[in-house]
């Protein structure tokens, strides 16, 4: 399955990708992103990735099945 690899460096805590996909992140109390499925099947890649790529710092990213 795709993986999702979250930088907690370089998060500063926008909040675009809980909007886009809140059912695979969320924020802490301390305003950091919170996966909440570290893990994202085919069939939601493609919103997910979005979500990802909607990081203003960048702190997201997936690994794909076909990197490993």
């Amino acid at each position: 399955m795709n993986e999702i690899v979250v930088d907690l460096a370089a998060c500063q805590g926008y909040g675009n990708c809980v909007i886009a996909a809140d059912d695979t992140f969320d924020m802490d109390d301390d305003g950091l992103v919170l996966l909440l499925r570290h893990q994202v099947p085919a069939t939601d890649l493609e919103r997910v990735a979005e979500a990802v790529s909607s990081c203003p710092v960048q702190a997201l990213s997936i690994r794909r099945d076909d990197e490993h």
